[in-house]
Parts: C-alpha cells; structure tokens; sequence
C-alpha cells in the first residue's frame, strides 16, 4: 500500500512539474468559479451584518414612531410613548422637514432632520467624514451624498437656503437613500423616495420656511423581540418602523448584487467543469501510452484511476484556497461604497460553512471533469493504449455523400470535429455559457438605473451595485472563456498535425488548412451563440423585478457576430503558425 502511494505521489510531482502552464490554467479554471461563489456567499453577511455592526456602533433604536400629525399635536402624540410600559429608554422627540434639496443643478427630495450636538441615548450618528452638525451646515448620509455627487465642503441649497457641507454621517435609524420616508405634506402616508440629511435643530424652523415641523421618536424596548412585531405599521395616527424593516430595506442594496454573483458562480462553475474537462481530456491523450505502460507492468483499473484523480483533486484544493482568498478579501469592494453602514465583509476569517462549501465545489468541478477520462483510462485495452488512436469517424452513406459537394475548408473542419467529437461539445457548451452572460448583461445594460426624486432623477445604488456584480460576473467570465478557447484551440491542432499534414499532402493549401480549423471550432459554436442568446434574457427576467426593458435587436446581432469572430480568430492564428511547417516534417516526427 505504501509503495502504491509512494508511486502516486511521484507520478502526480512528475506531472506538475512537467505541465506547469497546464497546471496554472486548471487552478484559474477552478479558482474562477469558487471565487465567485465566495463572493455570492460573503454577500450573506453583507444583507444583515454591517447593518447589525452600524446600529450596535450608533445605540440604533428598536422601534421608531413618527406621528402622521405636525407641530404641537405630534408632541402631544409622542408624549406618552416614552414613558409606555416596555419602553427602557427614548431620544428626542426630534423635529423633521421633508424639504426639496438642490446640489449640482438638481433638485431632490431630503428628509431633514434637527439635531444638536449634545449626546443622544439612543440614534448616535457616526460621522465617516467631516464634522457633526453646526449652524449653517448639513451633515449627508453617505450613499445620499454619492448619488448627489457633493463632497465636505460643497455648498447645497435647502428649500432655496445656502447650506454647507460638513460632513457624513451613518445612522440605523432610517433606512439610506434612495429609502429615507418621506411625506409630500402633512399629514399624507410616507414614500420611500428621499434621502436623509442633518442639520442644527435651531434652523430647520427656519429652512422650513414656517411650515409645521414633523417629529421622530426613537424606543428602546425590554423585550427585544417586541420590535419584530412593528415591520411598517400605523396605529392611532403614529406610524411604527421596527429595526427590522429598516435591516431589510438596507439589504435590498445588495440584495440583486448577490443574486447576480450566486447564478454567476453556476455559470462560472459549468464553464470551469468544460475548461478542466477540456484540459483533462487534452492531457488524457498525452497520458495513453502511460496508461498502457501502467497496465503493461501490473497495473489495475483502480491503480490507473487513482494515479489520474490524485492530480486532479490536488489541483482542486489549492483551487479552492485560491479562490476563497481572492473573493473573500474582494467581497467589500461589493458591500462598503455608498452602502451608508458601517463595517466591512472580509475583514474577519470566513466562516467554517463557507469554507466547507467552496472546498466541497473545487472538488467536485475537478472529479466531474476528470470522472469520464479517467473511466475511460482505467477501461482502456492495454494495447489501444500503447497504440494512442484517435477515434475513428463513423462513416455514413449521406455523409460521405454530402462531404463531396463540400469545399475543401469545410470537409477539413467537419472531419476535424467528427475525430474529436466531445472537444467540439466542450466548444458549444463553452460559447453557451460565454453567450448567456453577455445576454444577461445586455439586458443590464439596457434598464433604466435612476430612481426619480422629486424634479430630477439620480443613479438607483442598488441597481449600481447589481450591475457592478454583474460587469464582475462578466469579465471573470470571458477571462474563463478565453482560457478554455485558447486550451481547446491549441489541443486541436496538436491533436490533428498529423491529419492536417495529410491534407495538405494530398493538395490542401495552408490557407485552407487554417480556415478549415477555424471551421472546426466556429461550427459548434454556432448553436451555442443561438441558445446563449435567449438563455441569458430568460435568465435576467426571471431574475429580475417585473417592469423590465429589453435590449435593441442590433445588440444581439453584435454579440453574436463579437463571439464568432473572437473564436475564428483564435483558432485561425495558431493554425496559420503551425500550417508554416514543412510537411514532411510533420510526418517524420507524428507517429501514424
């Protein structure tokens, strides 16, 4: 048994060593797909965690009531709430404007609230840049403030009064823009429109221009899950928001992104399983004639199949170590700009479940990967391995009918594909994966991301955010999708010198040789740009929120056309490079 092992561990080392760039692309294959999936899981944590670290930070309230009445009959509304059974502790009653706020030439809704500088029980603002509120300045929630586009130290107008910005400042309080509630007039129901800013408590009278203030009241009550039961509700003209509400409202800012990364980390995990598949399949021709060499001297299926899964799965480890390091440590890039919450995601070790299921996917990409070949290994006749053949086309009478009415170049690549039929699925399913993202990312591109607030429109985060996780989904994607091209491309025409020397010797000409691999590798990818295309818009709608747009036919049209031409290339440039050499030297040094 130890000598088995000891054989394994040397044959696996011999093997690194010696296809070390084979190595690199299988790690990037896998890494890929358990990175993404990293980052779809770290965007768990993001949807309550920063939220629970911003109000543990901040004192954030359980329950805040907002009365539907103004001035004195809000306080007189507010009064007995502090001092109700249940109730440990209270701030405020603070007072509130729902004013229209202009900065860089536009003009938006802005929940403004009155404060002061003295210290609060509960609904302490952390400031994240600047100061706190001064007279004659304005402290902006930070994903507000981004949207706006302004800065500590620009000038903004409040209801046409000049105010300076001193700062930004978090709170867990009231839900972060575009989600601040906000009243058209007194007395009418809450909209989910507006972003919140603060300023001294002794001008918002005269910001308001006169008009009746509104109030807020933040409780802290003796029995925490008491606040689970006021999600959004109005009772006795005083509207509740418990803590939970706002949690979920601030993880509706990831919440798209986070879809987007786990339905990309499938894509990505079936593209990495054809990638891994295609190089095992390339490396498993190289392989035959150990094969045979193994079986020769004594060696038995199971011998066979573990020298050739040992590697696979090593491989798949250091994968996955790669992969949940790179995407942990990215996910904040996700979750801290503009999300107006406190704390990042990726800061701490990940935990044992995500760990576990990232190892567990690296595993299983490379045992599915490499399940069929080393079957196919470990089954193979001692001597058909030691021969190393290709599979002979099955000829029938219709297709050596119809091959004689085919140009040269098509023949060649027809052939090509018909000695190798599984590379050429690998090529359909690699151009379907490829294709469906792009879709999805067309259909992206294509939706309207602004949230309109009141007389201007700015950029919705949520949406930003979604389609930042999907640009990443996509560049990971084509990165991937390159990588098994070129791997699948290369393999091809090694795989076939000894065909195409052939062809050449009986009067093909270099050009036809190389347009002729280019086929080889275009038609197969044809029906795959035809079903990637409705797959990724099937994908994004019933991703998606009702109401969405669909991206013009022309974008389609370019897609298509971008993938075909990028896979004819590819394969056209090696084939030209390897059609230079003479022919007769292709013969010698191929064994037939």
């Amino acid at each position: 048994m130890a000598g088995r092992l000891l054989l394994v561990c040397r044959l696996l080392l011999r093997d690194v060593r010696r296809r070390r760039t084979e190595t690199v692309l299988l790690v990037i294959a896998i890494s890929a797909a358990t990175g993404t999936l990293t980052l779809g899981l770290a965007l768990n944590d993001a949807l309550a965690g920063p939220y629970e670290r911003t109000r543990a930070v901040t004192a954030g309230p359980d329950v805040v009531a907002t009365p539907t009445a103004t001035g004195q009959q809000a306080l007189a509304a507010l009064a007995p709430l502090a001092t109700a059974p249940g109730v440990t502790a209270h701030s405020g009653p603070y007072p509130m404007a729902y004013l229209m706020l202009t900065a860089r030439g536009k003009t938006v809704q802005a929940v403004v609230q009155g404060r002061d500088d003295s210290p609060a029980a509960l609904d302490r603002p952390a400031v994240t840049a600047g100061t706190w509120v001064r007279p004659g300045g304005v402290v902006v929630e930070p994903t507000f403030a981004n949207a706006l586009g302004v800065r500590t130290g620009d000038t903004v107008e409040i209801n046409g009064h000049p105010l300076r910005v001193v700062g930004t400042a978090v709170t867990a309080a009231r839900a972060v823009y575009p989600s601040a509630d906000w009243r058209i007039d007194s007395g009418s129901p809450l909209v989910q429109l507006a972003g919140l800013v603060w300023v001294d408590s002794s001008e918002i009278s005269l910001l308001a221009d006169g008009r009746p203030l509104s109030y807020t009241l933040n409780l802290r009550l003796a029995d925490p899950h008491a606040s689970t039961s006021f999600r959004h509700r109005s009772t006795a003209g005083i509207e509740y928001t418990s803590w939970v509400q706002i949690a979920e409202t601030d993880g509706r800012l990831v919440r798209q992104a986070h879809k987007a990364l786990l339905i990309g980390s499938w894509l990505l995990t079936i593209l990495a399983v054809a990638g891994v598949a295609g190089i095992v399949a390339g490396r498993a021709v190289e392989q035959r004639r150990r094969v045979g060499l193994l079986k020769a001297v004594g060696s038995g299926p199971a011998m066979v199949a573990a020298v050739h899964l040992a590697e696979y799965l090593v491989i798949g480890l250091a994968a996955a170590g790669t992969g949940l390091a790179v995407g942990w440590f990215a996910a904040p890039a996700l979750t801290n700009p503009g999300a107006g919450l406190l704390g990042s995601t990726g800061v701490q070790p990940p935990p044992l479940r995500t760990v576990v299921t990232v190892t567990a996917l690296a595993l299983a990409i490379a045992a599915a990967a490499t399940l069929g070949p080393v079957v196919r290994a470990a089954t193979t006749d001692t001597v058909h391995a030691l021969n190393d053949a290709a599979t002979p086309p099955r000829r029938r009478r219709w297709r050596v009918r119809l091959s004689r009415r085919m140009p040269a170049a098509l023949l060649i690549g027809v052939r090509v594909n018909a000695r190798r039929p599984r590379r050429a699925r690998l090529v359909m399913l690699n151009t379907l994966i490829t294709t469906t993202a792009l879709a999805a990312l067309l259909m992206g591109l294509a939706q309207d991301r602004t949230v309109k607030l009141g007389e201007s429109e700015l950029a919705n985060p949520r949406d930003t955010r979604t389609l930042q996780a999907m640009l990443l989904v996509i560049v990971v994607v084509c990165v991937l999708a390159l990588v098994n091209a070129v791997v699948t491309t290369w393999s091809a025409i090694l795989d076939n010198r000894h065909p195409l020397a052939v062809a050449r010797a009986l009067g093909a000409t270099p050009a036809q040789v190389t347009v002729g691999m280019a086929v080889a590798q275009t038609l197969p990818a044809v029906p795959g740009v035809a079903l990637g295309i409705p797959a990724g818009i099937v994908l994004y709608v019933l991703a998606s929120n009702p109401g969405i747009r669909y991206a013009p036919n022309a974008w389609w049209f370019a897609v298509a056309l971008a993938v075909l031409l990028t896979i004819a290339a590819l394969t056209a440039i090696p084939a030209m490079l390897a059609a230079r050499r003479p022919v007769a030297d292709t013969l010698r040094s191929t064994p037939t």
